[in-house]
């Protein structure tokens, strides 16, 4: 509940689809909410946001999706690292059997 009244003050400051643009929600579901709260169905409080917070918050958004993708990227990173050293890790204990019996 408190994430739709903040994107119902957020979409009052800087509009409807921008702020779903920002959000990341559709622009039907913005619009909803917002209509629900004009009729009263949605307690969006007193507080408001300043355009100037509005788009300090929209900001940070970016930045911490931004920060998600490269932490998805650098995940993907060491996966496939991980697989590497494990292949590696098998290769090298095959070999080191081969070589042991070898011995015998």
């Amino acid at each position: 509940m408190e994430y739709k009244i903040q994107a119902v003050k957020l979409a009052k400051e800087i509009g409807g689809a921008k702020a779903a643009s920002e959000l990341g929600i559709p622009e039907n579901t913005m619009y909803a909410w917002t209509k629900t709260a004009r009729e009263g169905r949605l307690d969006a409080g007193s507080g408001s946001h300043t355009p100037q917070t509005a788009m300090s918050l929209a900001e940070e958004l970016s930045i911490l999706r931004r920060q998600v993708k490269e932490q998805e990227k650098e995940i993907r990173r060491l996966k496939e690292e991980n697989e590497f050293l494990e292949e590696a890790s098998a290769f090298f204990a095959a070999s080191r059997r081969k070589s042991a019996k070898g011995r015998e």
